[in-house]
């Protein structure tokens, strides 16, 4: 029960001289109370944007494992073209290198011609000199 309080009202002694009020409903009712959560549903859901990411992330994976599966194939075509190569380059290596050994020769000859006793490609160490070894896979392939 609800009591209205009337200012003004003379003689009001005491609170049960003020008329009593029930609360009611209007006619008709009052209005529904909407208490669900009506949210506008804006964009795809969270399983539709999981599964584009992993479709996403799959065609990725995929065009990773190919390109791999190409840098492998041309690296083992390479592999395989020095190793077709490799003799001919080698004999190239050899002919220049015997060609440069002719021409120091025939300079020592020229410059050391006045010295007695000097023998052309001779030794002048105790140890044996060895040309270097130049890996085939580190010379330029021309």
């Amino acid at each position: 029960m609800t009591e209205i309080l009337k200012r003004g009202v003379p003689g009001l002694k005491s609170v049960k001289d003020l008329p009593v009020v029930q609360d009611a409903p209007p006619p008709g009712g009052f209005p529904s109370i909407r208490i669900e959560r009506r949210l506008p549903s804006t964009g795809p859901t969270g399983v539709a944007i999981f599964a584009g990411l992993a479709a996403i992330m799959g065609y990725g994976f995929y065009q990773l494992n190919e390109r791999r599966n190409e840098k492998r194939f041309e690296a083992d075509e390479i592999l395989t073209v020095r190793r077709a190569v490799q003799p001919v380059l080698q004999a190239e290596w050899d002919l220049r290198y015997l060609e440069h050994l002719k021409k120091e020769r025939e300079e020592e000859a020229r410059i050391m011609k006045n010295v007695p006793g000097w023998k052309v490609g001779e030794s002048t160490s105790r140890h044996r000199w060895l040309p270097p070894l130049e890996s085939w896979d580190k010379r330029p392939l021309i």
